[in-house]
């Protein structure tokens, strides 16, 4: 299925785009003179000003995320497969076993030795 491929391309594109994004963000009051122990902001957006598109394409990106993750959580979405009929396949003998010799017949009466007499220590 070539829109199978096409998902997985976006999704693997999302999932690098919502890292980065991420990453760009800046905590509370992370602005570069916070940083270095200066409490006024002087950047060029106002304080809060860039951070407004980067949420939102944080939110866009996530929400991408998890419905791409959930379509390809369906069963049957990369085609119809089963691991118990693939598995069934497998464990089927290819060709019939030669028949055995019946095994020799243990005498039961036989008792076992519990110590032989060169085991015995000597004194």
């Amino acid at each position: 299925m070539i829109i199978s491929y096409i998902l997985t391309g976006i999704f693997v594109f999302t999932c690098i785009f919502l890292i980065l994004v991420i990453l760009l963000q800046s905590g509370k009051g992370g602005d570069v003179a916070a940083a270095f122990g200066g409490s006024g902001s002087q950047t060029a957006f106002g304080p809060r000003g860039a951070q407004k598109p980067l949420e939102k394409a944080t939110v866009i990106a996530a929400i991408l995320f998890m419905v791409l993750a959930l379509l390809f959580s369906l069963p049957g979405f990369n085609g119809p497969s089963s691991v118990v009929k693939d598995g069934a396949a497998v464990a089927q003998p290819t060709a019939t076993p030669a028949a055995s010799p019946s095994p020799k017949a243990t005498p039961a009466s036989t008792p076992a030795t519990a110590a032989s007499p060169a085991a015995s220590p000597a004194k």
